[in-house]
């Protein structure tokens, strides 16, 4: 089931990153309200586009459950949940920043993430995994398959990170970076952490962490950081919205250690 499943997020996924492509105007797109805080921003595209995916999916199963960044959850009954952001990286998207995602994930009979789908809209990069098959990033009609980055030593890593949208929170999220920055390569902050998630399993950084992720943030680009080798820890536990850290297992332990002496 889970790659017809797989098949129906590739199908939606790149309809929303269509719509979301067609729908963006020239210069800086208009805001239409506000969440957690004045900057946690949503615009009219986003909830666009969750109609579009919730509509396609329930029109396809429509027993199913949906969890959604911008709408209300849809309780289901076939043991199917949809986790779905629509619009990740909505700041870098209103302001003309070519990163942001489609980001879709299902979980069955109330496990662990079973699929997960990402599109790059700007650059349409098209990411997936499957629970126990592997990650992969298309190519065309072929997948490439995604293996991680090798293991680096701890002054050598480049780490991605993110900020909370809560000024407070941000400058506890600062005081960590400072520590942490001196002791890896270089950090960067992308603006979207599904797409974090998967430049890690493609290799293109070598960790990440950040605190204050969603289900939608951290469904579908952590099940394909996972399946490319990755390993995946929250504080005492799975990564939740407490804390997510991520790297190669060879050097996650000290990694880890080192993340947690910083103050995240």
């Amino acid at each position: 089931m889970s790659r017809d499943l797989l098949d129906l997020a590739r199908t939606v996924g790149r309809e929303a990153a269509e719509l979301v492509r067609t729908r963006r105007p020239a210069g800086r797109v208009g805001v239409t309200a506000t969440k957690s805080t004045p900057t946690d921003v949503v615009t009219e595209i986003d909830e666009a586009s969750e109609r579009l995916i919730r509509a396609r999916i329930l029109d396809a199963r429509p027993e199913d459950g949906f969890l959604g960044e911008e709408g209300e959850e849809i309780v289901g009954t076939s043991g199917v949940q949809w986790i779905v952001d629509p619009i990740d990286g909505t700041v870098n998207f209103v302001y003309g920043i070519p990163v942001y995602a489609v980001s879709i994930a299902a979980r069955i009979d109330d496990g662990d993430v079973a699929l997960g789908y990402v599109i790059n809209i700007a650059t349409g990069e098209e990411y997936a995994a499957l629970s126990g098959e592997g990650a992969w990033r298309w190519d065309g009609d072929e997948r490439i398959a995604l293996q991680g980055p090798p293991p680096a030593t701890l002054d050598q890593m480049l780490v991605a990170t993110g900020f909370n949208y809560a000024a407070e929170v941000r400058e506890q999220q600062a005081r960590a970076v400072l520590q942490l920055l001196p002791r890896v390569r270089d950090i960067r902050r992308i603006g979207a952490a599904s797409l974090d998630l998967v430049a890690l399993a493609d290799g293109r950084i070598d960790a990440y962490v950040e605190q204050g992720l969603k289900p939608w943030d951290l469904a579908a680009g952590g099940l394909i950081a996972r399946e490319a080798g990755l390993v995946l820890s929250g504080l005492d536990g799975p990564p939740d919205e407490r804390l997510v850290v991520a790297a190669h297992p060879v050097i996650f332990e000290e990694y880890f250690a080192l993340v947690r002496a910083c103050g995240f």
